[in-house]
């Protein structure tokens, strides 16, 4: 059985957001419409306390973009964003909320980041949406959100270690360096996920 996982489709990564991927919101009326086609969707939300450690503000002399170790792992400084309680952290107002069964936050611990929906990035706590897909006995995972070459990646590499069976519904996502997201999607496509479009979505169902 499938579903419909919405990464962190939230007003930071939008057009004018404190971490702005490219043409992020032109991928919501697509997921608008692709939820029509669901009975399980899943939405992750990134969910940062203010004094997070993969904000640059939080590093004394650092810019964003910089890279740090954090935890014995490589991690990229960001500019604050999706802080909790904010507007920025917030779904954007266009995307349609009520089919949302779950919602999963990620991010929430301040010495660790959290890109992947299922772990944080050093794979020592468990976000929860494993074990509620297979409770649901969901099986085939179709993601789409922000961003492509980010947490959208890193959802789905967890998603392929945990069993699941994905597809990259490639127009609803955009990705925030597309030089990155070529490559990314090359090792997808060796690793068996299905590539495809919400045309092709619409057709399947």
């Amino acid at each position: 059985m499938k579903a419909l996982i919405l990464i962190d489709v939230q007003n930071d990564f939008m057009e004018g957001g404190a971490l702005e991927v490219p043409q992020g919101a032109a991928i919501i009326p697509l997921i608008n419409r692709l939820q029509t086609h669901f009975d399980c969707i899943v939405a992750t939300q990134d969910w940062h306390p203010a004094t997070h450690k993969s904000f640059a503000s939080n590093h004394r002399g650092k810019k964003p973009f910089e890279k740090i170790l954090l935890q014995g792992l490589e991690q990229t400084l960001w500019p604050n964003h999706c802080v909790q309680g904010s507007w920025g952290a917030a779904f954007h107002p266009s995307l349609e909320t009520n089919r949302i069964e779950a919602i999963f936050r990620k991010g929430m611990d301040p010495e660790r980041d959290s890109y992947s929906g299922f772990y944080d990035n050093g794979h020592q706590k468990s976000i929860g949406l494993a074990g509620y897909l297979h409770e649901k006995k969901r099986d085939e995972l179709y993601f789409c959100g922000l961003a492509a070459d980010i947490c959208v990646y890193f959802t789905i590499q967890d998603a392929l270690q945990e069993g699941f069976k994905c597809w990259l519904i490639e127009d609803a996502t955009r990705p925030l360096i597309q030089e990155h997201f070529k490559r990314i999607k090359n090792n997808l496509l060796k690793q068996g996920v299905h590539i495809i479009t919400s045309k092709d979505v619409a057709e399947k169902a």
